[in-house]
């Protein structure tokens, strides 16, 4: 049973791939179709409700309501099994959700920073609204966002925005940066292009006092349980946002952009 402390610390969870076999790169943050149907099992048990980012976005706006125990699913790059099992074993819960696509890495002829992967096509994009899947913008070739120079900042942007509207043909609202990867200006710029709010990572659980432009999410690993999901949906196992960057943190991207400065764009991974 949540209790009201639990029930105001709000679940978004981050998954990338999900499948048995996974490329190396991307296998620590995979989980397999089995681990995944326990993760769902887990929510559905938990009395929490999945709803989208939008829906989340539409509460800290304070625009909309969210149901007393809201739960967020979000998918990010566009792995192959998206649009397919992955959506369809969602779709049969009923279980709205939210994937944040890079358009370069799905779009063929196009790149991206990201290392080869089975990634889904740009073309598939419609299939996931039609299984109930709000998507949005993951930028055009997954770098490190707040190491970039303006300039190049806006076109990660701005570009993935067009790109995925016009295969749509509606307005896409919601951006997530690379690795959660952000900082002031980067805020700034994602409100600027025209985004209603970005998401961020900091392994934390959301509130309604959460930054619309820095929305926390718990990233899973291989190595989550159901045990740990259980966790989460109680509102345990995590700090709870908004709170300040740590040192720590500040003192990594300072190394990053100085870093950026000599190698130039650099994948955000």
């Amino acid at each position: 049973m949540l209790d009201d402390e639990s029930g105001a610390r709000i679940p978004v969870l981050l998954y990338h791939a999900v499948t048995d076999d996974p490329p190396d790169w991307i296998a620590e943050f995979a989980v397999t179709p089995r681990q995944f149907g326990s993760h769902l099992d887990a929510i559905e048990v938990s009395g929490r409700t999945p709803v989208t980012v939008g829906t989340l976005v539409d509460c800290l706006a304070g625009s909309g309501p969210l149901p007393p125990r809201p739960v967020v699913l979000t998918f990010d790059d566009g792995f192959a099994d998206l649009p397919g099992p992955t959506a369809e074993a969602l779709a049969g819960r009923g279980m709205p959700a939210t994937a944040y696509l890079t358009t370069g890495a799905i779009t063929p002829g196009r790149d991206s920073l990201l290392p080869p992967a089975p990634m889904m096509t740009l073309s598939r994009t419609p299939l996931l609204e039609q299984y109930g899947m709000e998507v949005g913008a993951h930028t055009a070739t997954h770098p490190q966002l707040d190491t970039l120079p303006p300039a190049a900042l806006h076109r990660e942007l701005r570009e993935p925005k067009a790109v995925l509207e016009d295969v749509l043909g509606h307005e896409v609202r919601h951006l997530a940066y690379p690795h959660g990867y952000n900082s002031r200006a980067v805020r700034r710029a994602a409100a600027a292009a025209g985004y209603a709010s970005a998401a961020a990572v900091r392994h934390a659980l959301s509130s309604r006092e959460d930054e619309t432009y820095r929305i926390a999410r718990l990233i899973v690993r291989r190595s989550h349980t159901a045990a740990d999901v259980e966790a989460w949906m109680e509102g345990r196992g995590a700090p709870v946002a908004p709170f300040p960057d740590s040192l720590p943190t500040v003192g990594w991207r300072l190394y990053r952009r100085t870093r950026a400065l000599v190698r130039g764009p650099v994948f955000a991974g």
